[in-house]
């Protein structure tokens, strides 16, 4: 037994000396947060790529792409719970906190986000760019609760990763801004896992989007209610209007102004929106 308790007692000092490093190394803990997280997710991967026939070749289709996503997003709670327990971070500190008042910020994101896209789509129709499908309206219910449910897991995820753990983590060694541009980097450069082709037009806006996203968190005291909200409505909004095909491009203008491959993000008039946005939310006290 005396024996045994030498290594015991090692294992010991050196899990404590490895949590004490990450504690007061933040972009270590920052760099073991997304080793654990794909690490995690890979066995799930090779899995789900021999039941869904997945050639990595070939481009993601639908009913593939969201089983990964879904699968890789649902590992974040419980890696952030361990990482909880272990007394690296709580749920609170990266401005999930369990109030009533982060509903009606979750609704005021939100309504932002949709009434956001609402007027690009309204003015570039207006302006002749592109027309409304009033046919395809009538799609919009069949898929809602789908989309809307996506939509809400989605933002909640990503905001929970980038202006949550990473922003607050890296904000502990750098300016807010700083941390800023750094955690909207990676969350732009992060998307190019599922699409490369369509992604690399939109890394720009990408970032962008990041950067506002982080004025959400600011304009929230801090908490994420604003900026899931105003994530999950952008999210809602392309997603409804991409599966129920309500818009159609006239091609009068260059895509650079509509949005290369039709994404707004990869075009000015989408820049505009996230610019608008961010003007909106920096009234926000």
């Amino acid at each position: 037994m005396f024996f045994m308790s030498i290594p015991l007692s090692f294992l010991e000092s050196s899990a404590n000396t490895l949590l004490g490093f990450l504690k007061d190394t933040p972009v270590f803990l920052v760099m073991a947060f997304f080793i654990v997280w794909v690490s995690c997710w890979l066995p799930i991967v090779a899995i789900l790529a021999i039941t869904l026939n997945w050639q990595i070749h070939k481009s993601l289709q639908p009913e593939q792409k969201i089983p990964l996503l879904v699968s890789l997003y649902l590992l974040v709670p419980l890696i952030l719970w361990g990482f909880q327990w272990l007394k690296l971070g709580s749920f609170p500190d990266y401005g999930l906190v369990g109030k009533v008042s982060i509903f009606g910020s979750l609704f005021l994101g939100f309504g932002l986000g949709v009434f956001s896209l609402a007027m690009v789509f309204f003015g570039q129709i207006c302006a002749g760019w592109c027309y409304l499908e009033k046919s395809h309206v009538k799609l919009i219910p069949s898929n809602l609760l789908t989309i809307s449910l996506v939509a809400l897991f989605v933002g909640g995820i990503e905001e929970l990763v980038f202006r949550g753990f990473l922003l607050t983590k890296l904000e502990q060694n750098y300016s807010i801004w700083l941390a800023a541009i750094i955690s909207s980097s990676i969350f732009a450069v992060l998307h190019l896992v599922w699409e490369q082709k369509e992604t690399l037009p939109q890394l720009p806006g990408l970032w962008l989007m990041g950067m506002v996203l982080v004025l959400a968190r600011l304009a929230d005291g801090n908490n994420l209610g604003i900026a899931w909200g105003l994530h999950t409505g952008w999210v809602w909004a392309i997603a409804t209007i991409d599966t129920a095909e309500l818009i159609t491009y006239t091609d009068k203008v260059s895509a650079w102004v509509t949005g290369i491959n039709k994404k707004p993000l990869a075009g000015l008039t989408g820049i505009i929106c996230i610019l608008a946005t961010g003007g909106a939310l920096s009234l926000i006290k």
